[in-house]
């Protein structure tokens, strides 16, 4: 109790001065050419949708920490659960710039409070997804998910609870995650949506 107590509020400190000294600016397809050593990826991504356009921390940057879009539970009509992954990135040693990359998202919910690595950056992670519940089913597919630091924590998304987690991913032996892409069904105007289903990251030196 008293260390889950004292890493929370680690992480809240952390969280409070990126806020209040950090300068942030989206990097979008700007260092997509960046070279990557490693694709780490899970095997019980959702099945709809299309793989989208990589996004890439720049030379020297690597994620410190992300923000989900969440779509809150819908009470009767179409649930899409979680739409979007974004990676804020900095260097390791210095997170007064920060960049924010998070490949295609979908249309639905609001982003969350930024979850923050203590130091280091993020390595591996772990994806929950709904299954297929069949033609008359709701879909919401991935749900929510969890990184592991460099620095040994786990950080657990604010997203939904549907489905289960799957296996970890493989980790980045060196330097961290540095880029996304992911994997969207595209709004189905009156069907049911299931928004991102899969992401990939890569590692870079």
């Amino acid at each position: 109790m008293f260390a889950s107590l004292s890493l929370f509020l680690l992480l809240s400190t952390v969280s409070c001065e990126l806020n209040a000294n950090s300068i942030v600016q989206r990097a979008g397809t700007e260092f997509a050419d960046r070279a990557v050593y490693s694709t780490i990826e899970v095997t019980n991504g959702g099945q709809f949708g299309d793989w989208t356009w990589s996004e890439m921390c720049p030379e020297g940057f690597y994620a410190i920490g992300f923000s989900l879009r969440v779509e809150e539970p819908q009470i009767g009509g179409d649930d899409t659960a979680l739409n979007g992954i974004r990676l804020y990135c900095s260097r390791l040693e210095d997170r007064s710039i920060l960049y924010t990359v998070e490949s295609h998202t979908g249309l639905f919910g609001e982003w969350t409070q930024e979850l923050w690595c203590p130091s280091g950056a993020l390595k591996s992670f772990q994806l929950r997804v709904e299954p297929h519940g069949g033609f008359f089913g709701d879909d919401t597919s991935a749900n929510n998910i969890k990184f592991r630091c460099s620095s040994s924590p786990v950080l657990e998304g604010l997203g939904e609870t549907w489905g289960e987690y799957g296996n970890w991913s493989d980790e980045c032996k060196e330097g961290g995650i540095c880029g996304i892409k992911t994997k969207q069904e595209a709004y189905q105007v009156g069907l049911d949506d299931t928004s991102l289903n899969d992401v990939q990251f890569f590692c870079c030196k």
